[in-house]
């Protein structure tokens, strides 16, 4: 996509906020004269796309404002918020859940204060508001999986319906998957399919997908649009609106969303020390309205509105979250397990990303036995089993260490997680002589 003037103006816009910022942390606003339009300060994590269409939006239907953007990925925008001035934000809007409850904790917010008329409380088992009333979603995103048909066709495979649908032998070298402990969006993914098919299973339905991974990426939303859209990969696993804008682009892709999926909510919070307090009302009520929430359908954004009433003026063809969740789609809980997140990020990666080949290797072993009518029960058994059981990762002294990881953090590996990976070194030794032992 071909960069806008307002994207360009955006980007300078992005440079001076950065540098107002800085001397807002140091000294307060003055005070704004009755001809001037006093600044709203938004820190978020949007990119240009969705930020310059609001802000052209907000400024005409709000002229005595004028939007100031401070761009931060969540895992630097805690230590702005928790500087004393706050950093001289008004309004934290970011797609970052586990931010906004720890800074709640901290006091950071001041009650959001807004009409909410027309909101629903929950989707599915999903909340989405605070229930102290700081913060609440102002959008969603599905997760699924983004889809070659060409590709699917040359290794004559069905679109998949839902996650144990990538564990058969047809899909082997065909998935292109993120590192959920180096991809923002991914713990969420690798959680949804712990609570839907339970802990056991659900790794074993991984440990079986992480097998029949043809590549893995840190990269994130574009290195999985860039596999599958080139065809060097049949299917990714991702997030709905990432392949909007690359299906809005004109690749020749569809996304699919499975039978039991969850949302990456965005919220939208007014800091305790705001400046401009009724600005930042007056952002956050637009961000909500039917006008706001109509944004958010663009083609290049095409995330799904937190307003109802917004779907009945859109295409037929709009994935409406309200009607799947009548069906199960999104009963997936994120509050329940949230704070096990981390935990499950880190030992997927040093159970199923490290070491890649040799776990490929493993399945493609099992299943040319299977299909060869050979008795490697034992080895599957092993090879699918979690290395700690949901009862260990739920404890709050093992989640400890992991506490301060957010999304798109890049840790050094600590001492639990190498004797993780050396465990799974030794199980996946044991699997090999399990197998040779049946011949395979």
């Amino acid at each position: 996509m071909k960069n806008s003037p307002s994207c360009h103006s955006s980007r300078r816009r992005l440079l001076l906020g950065l540098g107002a910022a800085a001397s807002l942390a140091a000294s307060p606003l003055r005070a704004a004269t009755p001809r001037e339009r006093k600044p709203v300060v938004v820190l978020t994590s949007y990119n240009d796309e969705v930020f310059s269409r609001f802000e052209a939006a907000f400024e005409k239907a709000w002229p005595q404002y004028k939007l100031q953007l401070v761009w931060k990925m969540p895992h630097e925008a805690q230590a702005v918020l928790r500087q004393p001035s706050q950093g001289g934000i008004d309004v934290y809007w970011s797609a970052s859940p586990r931010n906004f409850a720890a800074l709640a904790s901290d006091g950071a917010w001041q009650p959001l204060g807004i009409d909410l008329a027309g909101l629903p409380e929950r989707i599915g088992k999903a909340g989405l508001r605070d229930a102290d009333g700081f913060y609440t979603v102002t959008e969603m995103a599905g997760y699924g999986f983004i889809v070659n048909p060409n590709a699917l066709a040359r290794q004559q495979l069905k679109p998949p319906t839902d996650w144990t649908d990538l564990t058969q032998p047809g899909y082997a070298g065909n998935i292109v998957l993120p590192n959920p402990a180096r991809v923002g969006f991914a713990p969420v993914m690798v959680d949804i399919v712990l609570q839907a098919y339970g802990w056991d299973k659900g790794w074993a339905v991984w440990s079986a997908i992480a097998g029949n991974a043809g590549s893995l990426t840190e990269r994130g939303s574009t290195f999985v649009t860039d596999e599958v859209a080139s065809g060097r990969q049949a299917l990714g696993l991702t997030i709905d609106f990432f392949a909007a804008s690359a299906i809005a682009n004109g690749a020749p892709l569809r996304f699919a969303y499975p039978k039991h999926s969850g949302i990456n909510p965005a919220h939208i919070a007014i800091t305790k020390r705001a400046t401009n307090p009724a600005g930042a009302r007056a952002f956050a009520s637009f961000v909500l309205s039917e006008t706001g929430q109509r944004i958010i359908t663009h083609a290049d954004i095409h995330k799904m509105p937190v307003r109802p009433a917004v779907y009945a003026k859109l295409p037929a063809d709009y994935f409406n979250p309200f009607q799947a969740a009548e069906q199960g789609v999104f009963d997936y809980d994120g509050e329940a397990t949230r704070n096990r997140l981390n935990v499950v990020a880190a030992l997927f990666e040093q159970t199923l990303i490290r070491d890649h080949a040799e776990l490929v290797g493993l399945w493609q072993r099992i299943h040319r036995a299977e299909a060869a009518g050979k008795d490697v029960g034992a080895a599957r058994r092993l090879l699918e089993a979690p290395l700690i059981s949901q009862e260990e990762a739920s404890a709050p002294a093992l989640q400890r260490p992991f506490r301060t990881r957010l999304e798109g953090a890049n840790p050094e590996a600590g001492d639990l997680e190498r004797q993780w990976q050396a465990a799974s070194q030794s199980r996946r030794a044991s699997v090999v002589r399990l197998l040779a032992a049946q011949g395979a």
